[in-house]
This record gives C-alpha cells, structure tokens and sequence, in this order.
C-alpha cells in the first residue's frame, strides 16, 4: 500500500472501518497500540472519512477548521486532515471544536494520529564500514570478503589498517620499470613528478612508449596496486590510496650498471620506498646481480636515503618456478639491502611461476591457477586489469604496505621495516612442506619466508617501534684449503664463531642476515645444493639442484644470503654443506671444488626487542655523596698538618678536603649533610661568585647560571632547552625539533612549520609550502608547476591547468576550452578520435575510436569514416577483401531504388552502397 504523503512524526493508520464509536477504529485490537514504555503521542493530523468526494471533503475540513491534505493515497474517501491550531504533539487528545469532527453525520470515521515507534531492520553497519564507487572493488577478495558462499581470504588484512586510519598519506613511493601512465584517472591524482624520472628518455616524463602489443604495461600495472586513487569511479583501489606515486622508466631500453645505478640513486632524501618488479632472466640457468655502481647505490640508500634513516627496496623474488629457477641466484632478490617477496595463490598454494629460496623475507596473493582469483590493478590506456600475474604483483602490495607502516612512524628506519616484516607476517593458510620454527621461534619457509604479510599488525606495531639498536657486522673464514666435492657425495666445512665478541664495533650476538660467499669451481654448476646449518641446528638450503644450468663456471666469490636464522644467537659452530647429485653423465675425473668461503654474520650486540634497562642517567650518578663523619677531635689535639689544596685562607681541621673550613673555590653541601670544597660544581649546580657556593639549578636543568627556570644552559635527559627562554621543557614548542645530542630544542627550517630530528625533516609545512614527503616545497598554483631544478613554481604550457612540466605534452589536467588527448591538452580532437567524459577526469577528454575508424561520434560501432582498405558498412569499418560484392548489375538497381538504405540490401551490395550510395 502506497502512501501519498510522508511525515517524520507519524504513521497515517490505513486499515479502516465503518463505524465510529471507539475501539472500531483501526487502531483498535491486539497489539495495536503505541505498546509498552512511554504513554502515546497524539498529533495535529487526522484521517477522515468521508463519502461524496474531494469537494465535500473540503467543504468538511473547513466548517471545523481543518486544512485538507488531500486522499491518502490509494484509498478512495479517505482524506488526511491537518489543524495548525492543535499541539503538533501531545501526550493526550486536546479537545475543542476541531472535536465535533467526530459526530458530523456526513464524517463516516475519524482519527486523530498517533506516533508509532518503528525501527529499520536492516543489521546495523560496522562504523568502520568500508566501501568504496571503483568499479573493481567487489572484485578485491585479497583486501575484503563479501562473498559468502566460499571461504574468504584477507589475512592481510589491508581493510583494517585502513580502519585504523593508514593510508599512505605523506609517503612517497616509486616504481622502477618501463614507465607509468601518469595521467591514468587512477594515478592522477596521486601522481608525484619529484619522484619521477625518465632515464631511458633523459627527462622527467616516465609515460611509457605505446605500441600495438602494450609492451610497457608493466610499470602503470605496478603502479595501480599502490596507489590507485579510491572513490572516484574508476577501476581499483590501491593499497595505500592516499600515497604519493612516481615512476622511473628505466626499463625501455638498454639496460646497464649505470642505468640501474641512476635509477636507484633518484631523490634518495624525498622518495622513501622504491619498487622493482624485475631482475636477472629467470631461466634456471642465470647467476647474475648488481653491477659495482648499483651495488654502491644500494649502499648509498641504505645510508643516507631518507635523510639517514635508509631507502627501503622492495623486490619481486622471481617468476623462473617452471624453468626451476632459485632466486639465490638472483643477485637483487638477495642482497640483504632488499626486502625480497614472494607469492601464493588465493587458496594459499604455491604458484607455478613460484621461485624458491633463503633470502624470502613474505609473501602477498597473487595469480594462480584458472580456477583461482587474479589482483585488480590499472592498465594502459587509462583501462584496468586483472592480467597482472606473478611476484611482480606481489612488490608493490608490500611497497603499498610498509606506506601505511611508514604512516604510522616516519621515523622507521631501513631495518626496522625488516624486522616489522619478520615479527608480523605469519604462515596462516600457506601450504608448503618446509616450514619450520628456528630457534628464537620464528616459523620460515623457503617459499613464503615468514608467511603473508599483515598490514593491521604492521601499521600497530610501527606505532610503538623502537629504533633497532646499530647494524654490526662480524665477517670469518675457516683456514684456507682447495677441499674437493665428488660426485654423488656431500662435502661439509665448518668453522667455530664467537660472533667477533671481542671487537665491540662488530660484535654480533642476535642475528639479522646472513651471507654466505663462496669460491667453487665445479664442472656443472646445477647439479649443486648447498645448505648451511647454524649452531642452534637450524637448516637453510641456500641453493637447490637446477636442471638447467650446465654451466661449468661455478660460482666466483657469489653471496648466498638467508634470513631464516633471524633471532638466533650467533656463537658456536657453523656447517656448509654441499651436495653433489649428477643430473646426466659427466666425466667423474672433474672434480668441483670449494676453494674458500667467508661467514659474513649481520646483527645486533643486543637483543632488539629487549628494552633498555631503565639505568639512572650518568648525570644523576653525579650528584655528591655525603661525606662519613670524621672523628671528633679533642680541643688539646688541634691540627697542625697541612691542609687540603681547595682549603682557603681560615686552614683545616684535617688533611682531607672535607676539614677544609673554608674554600679557595666552592663549597659543595650543608651542614645538615655535610660540605666539601670543589674547584668547578657539579651538574645541576651552579657556582655562586658573591658566597663561593654551590647552588642547586632550577628542576630539571643539568647546567644553568641562576636559580630561575629561565636561567637553564643544559638539560637533563628527557628534557631539551628552549632557546626561547632558556628554560628546559619536554616538549619542543612548534617550529622547532627535540635534538638528541645537544637536548636543545632547535628551529626547522623556515619551509617547515613541525619536523622530526631534523630541521628539513617536515611533518607539517608553513604557509605557502605542500609536503612531498618530508619535504616542504612551493605550493604552486593552477597553471604553473614546482621546477625541481630551480625549486621554485613555474608555468604550465597554456593548454594546461596543471602540470608536471613547461610542455605541452606534461599537463595533467586541460585549461578551460580544451580537450585531453593522449598527453597533451587540444582544442579539438583529431581523426581518430571522439570527445566525451571520462571517470576521474574533471574535463573531456578524446578517447580512440575503433582501431578501424577514421572518424567516429562515440564507443563502439559508430563510424562516420574508414582508413584505407575499409570500407563503412552501416557505421561499422570492414576490411575491403571481407566484403564479396553481390551481382554488379543487382546492385546498381539497388542503389537506383535507393535500398541501400536497407541493411540487407548494403550486406549484399557491401562495396556498391558505401561507396555510391
């Protein structure tokens, strides 16, 4: 039953009936009433009956004083009456003359309304529900569940990090690859040119080249799992949607040292997490890494990226699983500077394309087989995907991750994201054979490292992370002997550590990374294993058999890395292991031959979970002691030795400072605790010239001048001195940041309104200034853009209303009157191409017509011209030779009769009616 008319304070009644005395109405029988709890609401609006029509309804309302509202709504005779002079609410029935309504003889029934309480019964909605416009996002089952037939798998658990409040905001991240498609209605948004580069190109534009197969895909599809913008109708949601987003296209062309060095090496201090979705050829039978450049380029970003705190490297561990590939061999996948990742299927399977080994630190989903579920991510083209397969997915959902991380604490340094990933990725539903828990309890495998990674745990865990204690390394080698390997048999050398105990700089006790360098020659390098066992007896196979790598070259001085023994201790004995198994027949007179390897251990001194033992402050250890009391002496025994060097001009009852009765310098004490002269006071003291005393500073102050608050010069631990003021205070007031070393608070930079431990290190900016990460930079206006080189805002091209650069072909959005095309901004769209709106996108843009259109007026088959060797069939293009002309004589009857209007008459006349008709 519809009703005509809504009202927020009452229910019109509709289930009526004839008579009028009470308890005939249709509030009357069980459970009609206003039910328990308070009393009922009586309203100003009636429902009346009334035979005769709407004019003697009317005529009705209006002899009492009532306004009518007209039928309600399908119900014929029944009228809504509504009085402005009755109580618009009342807890009983007001009478008056508006009652006699209720005796009229023309009135069949009437009923003055009543509140009813209603409630919706749908569930309520979690506050923290989630939901987003992207068409895509009821297709992310890797970020939330909403299909309740099968099992859901989101132990990532990406939506609650989100939930929390995380998502990338003020961190920058960038993808190493062929490019990005920076004016992607997904990546616009989010799209940072200072964190962008072409180095194949040799300028700031990453757009990828475009071909007809789409071979520079690769980068936009990374970039898309990242950052994708959320909400804005267009495709997918990125992991961390509010992060800044740049490429560097570096994989379109000739790829060298140099290259890979630059690439790794841009804007260290303003990018914070580079992501590499490639590497070596994955053919099983590669051994191959970073070149001398690129491997300082990591040592520099590990060191001064990020303003000293370290770049963060994600990598894809590999997709070589088919050809039996093992990522040990892959240089960047095990450099102990990269976070290497790996890869499962949606029903925690290993993937086909799954490369295994020691240097895994986690794992995300990924694609996997048919049956299975893909990753949503942008395309070329401003299109979406779920083609995007293999590790190379798995990167960019990390490097998105660690940016919510990063979120949470800014401060996180390289090997705090590390250790992050270690203690909360876990092996929730990951099938694989070789889990195992090592010694400090940690459970690793050699296909996912220490399982899937969770972003809820990651982001909670970064909030209250204390900074690991420092990196040391502790490097040994067993004595120096040529030990022969046989085939069919293993060979094992160990050597005894005590983690270089005895150097304080190298000392390592918990372990982090470990590495492995061999020189082994040997006549087919993949019919060798290698294991390594560590002195708590934890096994880490650091390279398997691979079938085919028949290189005879063995391994030159090649680093092994494994993270499995994370945690453990580090002293006693350690046991390489190679084993040789013959794949086919060799010459069994060839012999391998391992003729040095090096331990290289990487750790901590001290347990990095383990808080620092609450010890006073060497400040505190400073105070006086008070001084024993000495023997009193008798009138007739006065001294008459000599007296103490701080003893002044009155002598001494003694020869130690504290019989001093008097001081040259200062006297330190009170005579309820005793005094004693000093030559300087000690900290939180200060000496009084005028009494040659020492006096207590203002609480809190470690070296001041007076006894006021205002007259600190140093602080004590937790505390910093206001340059102000000259005060000592626990907070740093705005503009100016706690340092460590001196206690002081000192200013930021002037772009900076808040900073952290550095004064270019920018929380917040000043007027005039945006954040790029942790830098504040010219917040340029429309029509002009931030000139990295000249750090300044410069002009757009005129066609742009923003941009990345002067020209014409880096606008992101079009001036008033134009019209996106490809990347540059025109006033009209040229053939081949047609105007009209696009998702994401504030203005028009020309999208391509159909591969086969010269010109068309919309999508799909709406052609107005064909190119060459087409011909327009109705507003479709087909290929010439397609089209087999009916009789030549038929069809000129049919274009004289004009029926080539007529779609069977232009399918048989395919030639004759476009081209005459």
């Amino acid at each position: 039953m519809t009703a005509l008319w809504l009202f927020t304070v009452f229910v019109v009644q509709t289930s009526l009936s004839v008579a009028s005395g009470p308890g005939s109405g249709p509030g009357s029988g069980p459970g009609s009433g206003p039910g328990s709890g308070p009393g009922p609401v009586f309203t100003n609006h009636w429902a009346v009956r009334i035979a005769g029509g709407q004019k003697q309804a009317d005529r009705i309302a209006a002899k009492y004083g009532y306004i009518n509202f007209g039928q309600i709504g399908s119900l014929e005779g029944h009228y809504h009456f509504h009085h402005s002079r009755v109580v618009r609410r009342a807890p009983y029935s007001l009478k008056g003359p508006h009652s006699f309504i209720h005796m009229d003889p023309q009135v069949d029934w009437a009923e003055q309304q009543v509140v009813k309480h209603r409630v919706k019964r749908d569930a309520q909605r979690d506050p923290s529900f989630i939901h987003f416009n992207d068409p895509k996002w009821s297709n992310m089952w890797y970020i939330h569940c909403n299909d309740k037939n099968s099992r859901c798998h989101s132990e990532m658990n990406i939506l609650a990090a989100w939930q929390r409040g995380y998502t990338g905001k003020r961190v920058v991240v960038t993808i190493l690859d062929d490019g990005i498609e920076r004016n992607h209605p997904d990546l616009a948004q989010n799209y940072d040119h200072l964190a962008s580069y072409d180095i194949n190109g040799n300028d700031h534009d990453p757009t990828p080249r475009y071909d007809s197969r789409n071979e520079n895909m690769h980068g936009t599809r990374c970039a898309g799992e990242v950052a994708a913008v959320a909400n804005n109708s267009h495709c997918t949601v990125g992991v961390a949607y509010n992060a800044h987003i740049g490429g560097i296209r570096m994989l379109d062309g000739d790829v060298t040292d140099l290259v890979e060095a630059k690439s790794l090496g841009i804007r260290p201090d303003y990018i914070d997490i580079y992501s590499a979705s490639w590497g070596p050829k994955d053919d099983g039978k590669t051994v191959d890494g970073p070149g001398l450049l690129t491997k300082q380029a990591f040592e520099q970003g590990i060191k001064k990226g990020r303003k000293g705190l370290g770049s963060i490297f994600v990598w894809a561990s590999g997709n070589g699983g088919r050809q039996g590939d093992h990522c040990s061999c892959d240089g960047y996948t095990s450099s102990i500077y990269t976070i290497s990742i790996s890869s499962t299927t949606e029903n925690g399977n290993k993937p086909w394309y799954l490369e295994v080994c020691s240097s895994i630190i986690a794992t995300t989903y990924s694609s996997g087989e048919f049956n299975e579920r893909n990753i949503i991510t942008t395309d070329l083209r401003q299109l979406c995907t779920d083609g995007h397969t293999g590790t190379s997915v798995s990167a960019p959902i990390v490097a998105g991750i660690v940016a919510l991380a990063l979120e949470a604490n800014l401060l996180l340094t390289w090997r705090d994201v590390q250790h992050l990933l270690v203690k909360t990725s876990r092996p929730v539903h990951l099938k694989a054979d070789d889990w195992k828990t090592n010694a400090a309890g940690l459970r690793v495998s050699h296909l996912y490292g220490f399982g899937l990674v969770d972003a809820e745990a990651m982001v909670l865990e970064a909030t209250k992370w204390r900074t690991v204690p420092p990196q040391h390394t502790c490097s040994q080698m067993p004595v120096r002997r040529n030990r022969y390997i046989h085939a069919g048999r293993s060979l094992n050398s160990s050597l005894t550590t005590s983690g270089c105990s005895e150097e304080p700089e190298q000392h390592v006790d918990y372990l982090e990374h470990v590495v492995v360098k061999v020189l082994i020659a040997h006549p087919r390098r993949g019919d060798m294993e290698i294991n390594l066992i560590s002195p708590s007896g934890t096994t880490s196979q650091l390279l398997a058999k691979r079938l085919f790598d028949s290189s005879n070259e063995g391994f030159r001085n090649w680093e092994f890395m494994t993270v499995h023994f994370w945690g453990e201790r580090s002293q006693g004995l350690w046991t390489l292991e190679i084993v040789d198994t013959p794949s086919k027949q060799r010459n069994p007179e060839l012999l391998g031959n391992l003729k040095e390897w090096t331990l290289i251990l990487y750790g901590t001194s001290q347990n990095p979970y383990q808080p620092l033992s609450a010890q006073q402050s060497r400040s505190s250890m400073l105070e006086v002691t008070v001084p024993g009391e000495t023997p009193e002496l008798k009138e007739e025994d006065e001294y008459n030795g000599p007296c103490h060097s701080e003893c002044g001009d009155h002598g001494c009852d003694g020869p130690d400072i504290e019989h001093c009765l008097n001081c040259v310098h200062f006297s330190l004490g009170s005579l309820k605790s005793g005094r004693t002269c000093v030559s300087h006071c000690p900290l939180g003291h200060y000496g009084d010239i005028a009494s040659r005393r020492c006096r207590r500073c203002y609480k809190g102050c470690e070296g001041c001048v007076g006894l006021s608050a205002s007259n600190c010069l140093s602080c004590r631990k937790g505390l910093y001195l206001n340059a102000l003021n000259s005060s000592c205070i626990h907070t740093c007031p705005q503009g100016y940041f706690a340092d460590e070393n001196q206690r002081q608070c000192l200013k930021c930079h002037d772009t900076c309104m808040r900073c952290l431990r550095y004064a270019d290190r920018c929380t917040a900016c000043s007027q005039g200034y945006r954040l790029a990460g942790m830098t504040c930079v010219p917040e340029c206006t429309n029509g002009t853009f931030f000139h990295v080189e000249e750090m300044t805002c410069s002009p757009c091209h005129s066609s742009c209303r923003t941009c990345t650069g002067p020209d014409k072909e880096q606008c992101i959005q079009c001036a008033e009157g134009f019209l996106q095309q490809e990347w540059r901004c025109v006033q009209i769209c040229t053939p081949g191409f047609y105007a009209a709106e696009a998702a994401g996108v504030p203005h028009k843009m020309c999208h391509r017509c159909e591969e086969s259109c010269l010109g068309c007026s919309g999508p799909g088959k709406t052609c107005t011209k064909c190119k060459e060797g087409y011909n327009l069939v109705g507003r479709t293009c087909i290929i010439k030779a397609s089209c087999n002309n009916a009789d030549e004589a038929f069809c000129e009857m049919v274009k004289s009769n004009r029926l080539c209007e007529k779609r069977l008459y232009r399918q048989f006349c395919c030639r004759t009616c476009p081209m005459n008709g």
